[in-house]
C-alpha cells in the first residue's frame, strides 16, 4: 500500500502516474532513486548496476523535469560436457522526477561510479524564487 501512495505524491500528474503505471515503475524493473539536498544542492542517486553508462543511459531535464532511462541487455551461458544453459534478461527502464523550480538545466551534472548513477542540481538561491506576496483587495 505504501508503494501504491508514492504513485499519487503532489508533484506528480495524473498523466505521469499513468505512464508510470505502463512502465512498470513499481516493478522489481524500476529504477530505485534516493533523492536529497547536500547543502544548496539537490543529488539524485540511481542504482544501476552492470550498466554501461556511456552507451546505455540517458539523462535529460526537460520542463523541469529530469528523466533517466536505461538498457539492460545480460546473457549468461553455461555449457558442460553433457548439458548446455542459457539465460538472458534485458529492459529498458525510466524514472522521471520533477525538479524544484527554479532549476537551471545546463548546471545539472550527471557521473556514475560502482553502479550508481548520480545527478546534481545546484537549488536557486531563496531569492531569485519568487515567492508569494499578498495582492491588496479595493472596493469598487
Amino acid at each position: 500500500m505504501t508503494d501504491l501512495m508514492k504513485w499519487f505524491d503532489s508533484r506528480r500528474s495524473p498523466m505521469d502516474v499513468i505512464e508510470r503505471l505502463f512502465e512498470g515503475e513499481m516493478g522489481s524493473s524500476a529504477i530505485r532513486v534516493e533523492e536529497m539536498v547536500d547543502g544548496n544542492t539537490l543529488v539524485v542517486r540511481a542504482e544501476l548496476p552492470g550498466i554501461d553508462p556511456e552507451k546505455d543511459v540517458d539523462v535529460t531535464v526537460t520542463d523541469g523535469v529530469l528523466s533517466i532511462r536505461a538498457e539492460r541487455q545480460e546473457k549468461t551461458e553455461h555449457k558442460d560436457k553433457d548439458s548446455y544453459r542459457s539465460e538472458f534478461r534485458y529492459g529498458s527502464f525510466v524514472r522521471r522526477l520533477p525538479l524544484p523550480s527554479g532549476v537551471q538545466q545546463g548546471d545539472v551534472t550527471a557521473s556514475y561510479k560502482d553502479g550508481v548513477l548520480e545527478v546534481r542540481a545546484p537549488l536557486p538561491d531563496q531569492q531569485e524564487v519568487a515567492s508569494a506576496s499578498k495582492i491588496p483587495i479595493s472596493r469598487g
